[in-house]
């Protein structure tokens, strides 16, 4: 088949990959989706590089993701005199409001009502959580904190603030004013950060409905898990949401660090069983930005994201500011294809309640995996409309390749995200006959399949002109 990894990869573009050449290696090396991290960079700098995976995309015939990422309220520090500050546990640090810094030890934030809503025993962390303090007095402007655990303050460092509930919503004037314009560049997916609760994916999807957007659907939206309150409503927010990410650099800080792997499998878990696809993301190949091999660990790690059922793998200063970015993508699909070929059997995914508008589509799916272990087919090859056959398919985890059949060129970059799934075009709707004729042609000239190979067909209900869902085996040359 065209791609041999069933993973798939989504790579963050940056400095070390801004050229057309980079993007092109990237490609080459096994990237299905890229990401755009809107924390960083002009709304003219993320054009560009949309337009460039485009480009590319047309130039190779291929289908490519496009994710952009939303920075959210991420807190920060304000500017610290100098640049930086050495802080050791039992020091006293004050967090004050505005920009009055001149006394030592004094810090601001991006956050404009951080001082209103800390309390006498709420923990900040800060560095990624090297450095931890502790609120242990509060004035109208300002609170003081005992260093816990010390370490180097730098300007514009993140500030985590855990069992804090924050006032701010998860959507920014500047998240809303990068939302609209992703929807009218033609991204995929967009991703949400710092979601607490369902109500955030539904603002987002509520302000995309007002979008007029040039293109044929709007953006899917992620879901990025990275607090303890999304961890606590995570069946509402996967329910609502188009996707989920475990987004591990965020979340953990916010929990305990000790569950964020049990925290992972139960996100991934859920989202099989709501037929959603779901990334793991952060510092998956880390030491990969200095080193052009990963350490054990980390190789270890991309492993079990994908033995606990990941439908992809991100990699974000790997390849954004690393010094090996192809080299990064190269190994993580290596570490797929050794990993895929030695999975155990995965557990039979459980049927949805009669009733749920997606109920008949998983029973259609289910049907064809069992034909298809029946007959020992080569490959499943998916007919759809709207891509949701085709996600089925992924989370039942045939073991089979799934050729994804549409004639929606956003449907097809939407499935870069499902496992094991390949996008191929073709119009719709049509005859069921007349599409598995020209595909089984298609595939006999490219090699995918030879004379006497079983192949399971599943049409998804819009996929065909008489409207109706089914499967059947096609036995290739008979």
């Amino acid at each position: 088949m065209p791609r041999p990894s069933q993973t798939k990869i989504v790579a963050t573009l940056g400095p070390a990959t801004s050229s057309p050449e980079a993007v092109r290696e990237l490609v080459q090396a096994g990237v299905d989706v890229f990401r755009i991290n809107t924390a960083h960079g002009t709304l003219d700098e993320h054009q560009a590089r949309v337009n460039l995976i485009r480009s590319i995309s047309d130039e190779r015939e291929q289908p490519l993701g496009v994710l952009v990422d939303l920075p959210g309220p991420k807190i920060r520090l304000g500017e610290i005199p100098g640049g930086s500050l050495e802080c050791a546990a039992g020091e006293t640090l004050w967090f004050v409001r505005g920009d009055d810094l001149a006394a030592p030890n004094r810090l601001t934030s991006t956050y404009e009502t951080l001082v209103d809503e800390l309390d006498v025993g709420d923990r900040v962390l800060l560095v990624d959580g090297l450095v931890s303090c502790r609120v242990e007095t509060k004035t109208a402007d300002a609170v003081q904190c005992r260093v816990l655990q010390g370490g180097t303050l730098r300007s514009r460092q993140g500030i985590n603030l855990p069992g804090v509930r924050l006032k701010t919503s998860a959507l920014s004037d500047d998240d809303r004013r990068k939302a609209r314009w992703a929807a009218e560049a033609g991204a995929d997916y967009l991703g949400l950060s710092f979601v607490r609760t369902a109500d955030d994916i539904g603002q987002l999807r509520q302000l995309l409905a007002e979008v007029r957007s040039p293109h044929e659907s709007l953006p899917g939206i992620i879901a990025k898990i990275e607090k303890p309150e999304a961890v606590a409503a995570l069946d509402s927010i996967i329910e609502a949401a188009d996707g989920a990410m475990v987004a591990r650099g965020d979340l953990g800080v916010e929990i305990d660090i000790a569950e964020l792997p049990m925290v992972q499998k139960q996100i991934v878990a859920l989202c099989r069983i709501r037929r959603k696809p779901v990334i793991i993301a952060t510092q998956m190949l880390e030491s990969m930005q200095h080193s052009p091999l990963p350490t054990r660990a980390e190789a270890t790690d991309v492993a079990n994201a994908i033995l606990d059922g990941a439908d992809a793998c991100m990699l974000s200063g790997e390849t954004a500011v690393g010094r090996y970015p192809r080299q990064a993508v190269e190994m993580m699909h290596r570490i797929a294809l050794a990993t895929e070929d030695r999975r155990p059997g995965i557990a039979e995914l459980p049927s949805l309640a009669a009733g749920d508008r997606e109920s008949s589509l998983a029973a259609l799916t289910a049907a064809a995996g069992r034909l298809a272990e029946q007959v020992a087919a080569k490959v499943v090859i998916a007919v759809t409309a709207t891509g949701r056959t085709a996600l089925h398919l992924a989370k039942a985890r045939l073991g089979l390749p799934t050729l994804a059949v549409s004639g929606s060129q956003s449907v097809l970059q939407k499935m870069n995200l499902y496992w094991s799934v390949i996008p191929l075009y073709h119009p719709l709707p049509a005859l069921a006959e007349e599409v598995a004729a020209r595909i089984i042609q298609r595939g006999l000239q490219a090699g995918w399949f030879a004379a006497g190979d079983r192949v399971v067909f599943v049409f998804g209900p819009r996929a065909t002109k008489r409207g109706h869902g089914g499967c059947f085996v096609y036995s290739v040359g008979d």
